[in-house]
């Protein structure tokens, strides 16, 4: 019960804390990144929604796979969750881009090199959008805490 308790906890926070620096780094995106202020919150703000995912993640599936909830058969058959799952996948897939191009900005400015900042329009529009994505992922999480999706009323 204990343990539920705080995995249930962490997972929420990770969320909190996630959707706060996905939509912080779409703003740091915006900022003139050749100012080294700007471009040092851009890699604040990912590298803490790379935690926060990280956590939201693995407490995730250690609630979905570590017998400590409903269990997988639940889940599996609820199409709430299936389309909160979906809307991870693609929150995922997205943050490729995010990944490689932030990473080589970070080699790029440990090496003292200026940067090539041309995608990060396109990268503050992926945060965005992921913002959005993590938003109705709460809207699913909630409708399946009141017994949505479980195909009994």
């Amino acid at each position: 019960m204990l343990l539920r308790w705080i995995l249930a906890a962490l997972h929420l926070l990770a969320l909190g804390i996630g959707l706060g620096a996905v939509w912080a780094r779409s703003r740091a995106l915006r900022s003139p990144l050749e100012a080294r202020e700007n471009l040092q919150r851009v890699f604040l703000t990912d590298a803490l929604w790379g935690a926060a995912a990280f956590l939201w993640i693995s407490t995730g599936l250690w609630r979905f796979l570590g017998g400590l909830e409903k269990g997988a058969e639940y889940y599996l058959q609820n199409h709430v969750f299936l389309t909160k799952m979906a809307l991870l996948a693609l929150v995922l897939a997205l943050e490729v881009g995010p990944i490689v191009t932030l990473i080589r900005w970070r080699k790029t400015a440990a090496a003292g090199m200026p940067g090539d900042f041309r995608a990060a329009g396109r990268l503050a529009t992926i945060s965005s959008i992921q913002v959005w994505l993590i938003v109705l992922m709460v809207f699913a999480a909630t409708a399946m805490a009141r017994g949505l999706g479980a195909g009994s009323p």
